[in-house]
């Protein structure tokens, strides 16, 4: 005597994939691509964010050493001294001649020496007036340098904020032109036993 029996089972799953559909998002400053491959970014030419942008990558370091160095040397602090030492110069001789000396010399009242020794006090007064001057030159050299990498950082997180927007508005119109495609696929298994 024998006997058959013959289990079948069928079963299917389904694969969904989604095709991003190509979009192209621009505003004044970027231009933003959405694929499949995902999201590709780039600076429209000769923008504001794209100077700003360029300007601290290529600038960065040079900024960072003048806060962290800075110096007498630079060229506007060159100026600035310079302008100082000739102002503070002018003026001292005018005033030296103008209300000391020629006043002092029309009574017969000063010699040659002791003009020279107004004029070697004023020089020292003046040298020391000069470094004083130096001091606070560089300490407001650095606040400056701090201010501008500040402002600087600024405007560029202020680029990337317009990136993470423009990708973000690229990245929802592709999902929106998005194509979805399923494919089912069927299995059967079958299990028995006969003698």
């Amino acid at each position: 005597m024998g006997g058959r029996s013959s289990n079948s089972k069928a079963s299917s799953s389904s694969n969904k994939n989604t095709t991003y559909g190509t979009t192209t998002t621009s505003n004044p400053y970027i231009t933003s691509t959405t694929n499949n491959n995902g999201t590709i970014t780039n600076w429209q030419d000769g923008t504001a964010l794209q100077s700003v942008n360029n300007f601290v990558n290529n600038n960065i370091d040079n900024l960072l050493n003048e806060y962290l160095n800075p110096s007498l040397n630079n060229t506007t602090n060159q100026a600035k001294m310079d302008l100082y030492r000739r102002t503070l110069n002018d003026e001292t001789r005018k005033n030296l001649e103008n209300n000391i000396i020629s006043p002092l010399a029309q009574r017969n009242m000063i010699r040659s020496s002791q003009a020279t020794d107004l004029y070697n006090n004023l020089a020292k007064q003046n040298n020391d007036a000069i470094s004083d001057y130096a001091t606070s030159l560089l300490a407001s050299s650095q606040d400056n340098t701090a201010n501008t990498i500040n402002n600087l950082m600024n405007y560029v997180l202020q680029g990337w904020n317009v990136i993470n927007g423009n990708q973000a508005l690229s990245l929802n119109t592709s999902q929106g032109n998005a194509n979805t495609t399923s494919n089912t696929t069927s299995k059967s298994s079958s299990r028995g036993f006969s003698s």
